[in-house]
């Protein structure tokens, strides 16, 4: 914290991402006044052109790493941040860009680009916690505001944020679901991170996991309830290797179902 501005100095910052994340933080609206009385935005290029340098005593981080410049550009953010907080699948679990990680990157290049040559990308997508040390990892695609704002105020008390580790499933208990696996519906429900308010289920859909895998998931026990129910191999493969797939319960379970 500067001596001569006492309020902690927030950065955002994107990465390979589609900038839902920090979007979210823009949804706060009315909220989002209130921070900016508690601390100051120094850096967040998606809301103001006005990028104060660090150093900085909180960086919210948005998205993978996909090139060796972004490798090198989060080692600098992280020596500029006391506090350094992941938001998002991308940034936390590899973003549905990660799929390159299970092929050859240079297969895509030569379908996707009419000239690979001058493209210049690492073979994989890989979260922030790969590359540098982080302080907390908030789970979703996107992120839940409220959770975000949570993360935010927890860091400027100088406590643990207060996000539920719990799955899918409590929320769906507590909006009186009736639960879709029940009805025939596969469901990512019990594996995956609270935080969406069981959004899919409530419309009688199963989750589709975008908050990743929850507090020690049993994703084996999962995968074969839903072979009872007659999924595919490949379609259990497919349900896991999505926001999430490089997410380690995810990507394990997805890859123990290859055909």
């Amino acid at each position: 914290m500067d001596k001569k501005n006492p309020r902690p100095r927030l950065a955002v910052w994107k990465f390979a991402s589609c900038d839902g994340c920090q979007l979210s933080l823009l949804d706060c609206e009315d909220e989002l006044l209130l921070l900016a009385d508690a601390l100051e935005i120094a850096y967040f290029a998606e809301a103001s052109s006005t990028l104060a340098e660090g150093p900085y005593d909180l960086s919210l981080v948005e998205g993978s790493i996909t090139t060796a410049h972004d490798a090198e550009r989060i080692r600098e953010v992280r020596r500029q941040s006391k506090f350094l907080v992941t938001i998002g699948a991308c940034a936390t679990a590899g973003g549905i860009q990660a799929l390159r990680n299970f092929a050859d990157v240079n297969d895509y290049l030569a379908v996707v680009y009419a000239s690979p040559q001058y493209i210049e990308t690492l073979a994989t997508s890989t979260p922030i916690a790969a590359h540098v040390p982080v302080d907390f990892e908030l789970r979703g695609c996107p992120i839940n505001k409220v959770q975000l704002l949570e993360v935010i105020s927890a860091f400027l008390a100088g406590r643990r944020p207060a996000i539920p580790t719990y799955s899918v499933c409590i929320e769906c208990k507590r909006r009186g679901n009736l639960c879709v696996m029940v009805q025939g519906t596969p469901c990512l429900g019990p594996v995956t991170h609270a935080g969406c308010g069981a959004l899919c289920p409530g419309c009688r859909r199963g989750c589709y996991g975008c908050y990743g895998p929850m507090e020690t998931p049993d994703t084996a026990m999962l995968a074969r309830q839903w072979s009872a129910m007659g999924v595919a191999p490949r379609d259990i493969r497919r349900a896991f290797h999505t926001f999430n797939a490089w997410a380690p319960a995810f990507r394990e379970e997805g890859e123990a179902h290859d055909d």
